[in-house]
């Protein structure tokens, strides 16, 4: 609550020093605290039905609503295929946590199978990024059942997420070979790399604040030439780094921190809470990428998903009674 306190905090001096917007900010803080509380609530009285109901429900949004949100469509891979990719992710990955939760194999089969179905919901929507999130999800979740201990597991997620994020650095730095450099650059588009050049000019006009939430659109000579834009640098973390300094940045990095922390310390079973890691770690990488936290649907199931892992489950600890003794309070008075 702290993170999330200072988050929307900075968010405000941010705009009141720089006249900015940050109402994008705070929906999007309201969204993850609204779903983690949420989480973890379901998570201790349903661990099994509220995973596997939260899978559906993730699945079926994005195919009623492919968009995810009003407003105008941006041709690919600019628009709304992360926000897909990331709620398909965090759908495979909350599937997954059911089925370890569950004792019986065949709900544990059945929910697999769902979670391989998002996978096929992704190839079928034109996702190639999500069904191939979604099938690691699946894969990565098999094989936590052999991890015995976690701590390893929530580092190696943490490193991931740095060097998807470092990657985008690195591309803007010119630190990468140029085969390499060429190759991501082709398959990011050279559009979105210089939103990015943008993101970084404006990050180096005022480190310390940044422009103000909700500027970025205004500021950005790539943006403003493109004929159809929706303001902003398609990375959570450029986003952050122009809008809101470092500061922002490290506020960012500190909540997918607390999160990973969170789950070390989670009581729940190992392969739930790393199966929650790499669906999160997913998510946090397409983010990097993509506009995925833009999206109020996403927000809320990536507080969810935490939630429903880091749940303690209601468990009656009161004895039975023994057999042919009525307890005291059925007992007739005379």
């Amino acid at each position: 609550m702290v993170i999330l306190g200072a988050c929307a905090s900075w968010s405000l001096i941010t705009a009141a020093a720089r006249d900015g917007r940050p109402e994008g900010v705070l929906l999007a803080v309201l969204a993850v605290a609204a779903g983690y509380a949420a989480g973890r609530v379901c998570g201790a009285l349903l661990p099994v039905a509220a995973p596997g109901a939260a899978a559906l429900a993730g699945a079926a949004l994005t195919v009623a609503v492919p968009h995810l949100a009003p407003g105008p469509r941006i041709t690919a891979p600019l628009g709304h295929a992360g926000a897909t990719a990331a709620l398909l992710a965090l759908s495979a990955g909350a599937a997954c946590c059911g089925a370890w939760a569950s004792p019986v194999p065949a709900v544990r089969v059945a929910l697999r199978l769902l979670a391989a179905g998002t996978a096929v919901t992704a190839a079928a929507l034109g996702s190639a990024v999500g069904c191939a999130v979604c099938a690691v999800v699946l894969l990565c979740s098999l094989a936590a059942g052999r991890v015995r201990r976690r701590g390893a597991g929530i580092a190696g997620l943490g490193l991931a997420a740095g060097l998807v994020t470092g990657l985008t650095w690195a591309i803007l730095g010119s630190f990468l070979p140029v085969g390499l450099a060429a190759s991501l650059e082709g398959q990011l588009t050279a559009h979105r790399v210089r939103l990015w050049g943008d993101a970084l000019d404006l990050l180096r006009g005022d480190l310390a604040l940044g422009v103000g939430p909700g500027r970025f659109g205004s500021l950005s000579p790539t943006a403003a030439q493109s004929s159809v834009t929706d303001g902003r640098p398609h990375s959570a973390v450029w986003q952050q780094a122009a809008e809101q300094g470092v500061v922002g940045v490290v506020l960012l990095g500190a909540a997918f921190g607390w999160m990973l922390y969170a789950l070390w310390r989670s009581s729940r079973p190992t392969p739930v809470v790393l199966t929650a890691g790499v669906a999160l770690t997913g998510l946090a990488a397409i983010a990097a990428v993509g506009n995925a936290l833009s999206f109020t649907a996403v927000s809320v199931g990536a507080g969810l998903l935490a939630g429903l892992a880091t749940a303690r489950p209601v468990v009656d600890d009161s004895p039975a009674p023994a057999s042919g003794v009525r307890p005291r309070g059925d007992r007739m008075s005379r």
